[in-house]
């Protein structure tokens, strides 16, 4: 291991940390679009537009081109397609089952995504890892206390839809980077993603922009903290790995939780909090484990 290593390994999980807060922050300020007017599908399909600006205005500035070789154009493509389905399948979900439910369901993408590594050799399924993944998601569920509310089994598989996308999208693009620049492979992604969310959108006249001012602040919120997590994320997958940095998005709905008391004033009972504090350790655990090489 060279004398960098350890200083990237440190700024990658500080990264995969960072981007879990804005991803939580971009989920908070959706909700002032909604109120303002706007509906998930369209905050969905335009959050897609800065981070292909940032990218493009980045990528031009240090002279680093745009395109990626054919068939890894071809794979980035197909994997921005099944981001726009699995956002819409997690949308879908959140509208037929309570949202702790499908939250739950969905945070299972962690799992998968070490299972399609670990299925294709690509990384090595170690028990330290598996046993953090199963850590985390049992913190999960204490933490969001998925009861009551109607049980559609649709909404249900709409959910693992979505974990299985993302999954499979952590997995094929890691392969994608190489440890190398993740920013082309997010560009096409991110402007795929957003040109089948936007078309589906206008299709099925689910197309409402924020009425008010405050809707607004929340529409530029989320998608401007959407696009730094989206860069950041796939960054930290390059520097780390996609098993850890996939883990570590666990620390998501901790701190979404944290802005709720702080911000909110919401309550947390016994049970949430021991299962915040579960979530934790096994985040701890997932910054300390050290991958053999395979």
């Amino acid at each position: 291991m060279s004398s960098k290593s350890p200083s990237r390994e440190r700024i990658g999980i500080a990264l995969a940390l960072v981007t879990a807060a804005a991803f939580a922050l971009s989920n908070a300020s959706a909700s002032l679009a909604y109120q303002g007017g706007s509906n998930a599908l369209t905050v969905a399909a335009f959050r897609f537009i800065p981070p292909a600006l940032a990218l493009i205005i980045w990528l031009r500035a240090g002279g680093v081109s745009l395109a990626l070789p054919a068939r890894d154009g071809w794979i980035a493509a197909a994997l921005g397609a099944v981001t726009a389905v699995y956002t819409w399948a997690l949308l879908s979900a959140i509208g037929m089952i309570p949202l702790a439910l499908a939250i739950l369901v969905f945070y299972l993408f962690p799992l998968v995504a070490s299972i399609i590594l670990a299925a294709c050799g690509w990384e090595r399924l170690g028990w330290p890892i598996a046993a953090a993944t199963i850590l985390a998601f049992a913190g999960l569920a204490m933490a969001l206390d998925p009861q009551g509310g109607k049980l559609d089994i649709g909404g249900v598989l709409l959910a693992a839809v979505a974990a299985v996308g993302l999954g499979t999208v952590i997995a094929v693009s890691s392969r994608l980077f190489r440890s190398g620049d993740s920013r082309p492979v997010t560009f096409y992604i991110a402007v795929v993603a957003g040109v089948v969310l936007i078309a589906f959108c206008v299709a099925h006249g689910a197309f409402a922009l924020p009425q008010t001012g405050l809707g607004w602040a929340g529409f530029l919120g989320t998608s401007v903290s959407y696009a730094f997590a989206m860069i950041g994320f796939f960054i930290a997958i390059s520097m780390i790995g996609p098993t850890r940095a996939s883990l570590l998005s666990y620390a998501e709905p901790v701190i979404a939780a944290a802005l709720g008391v702080i911000m909110l004033g919401e309550m947390l009972v016994p049970v949430q909090i021991a299962g915040i504090a579960l979530v934790i350790a096994a985040l701890i655990g997932a910054t300390l484990w050290r991958p053999r090489p395979h």
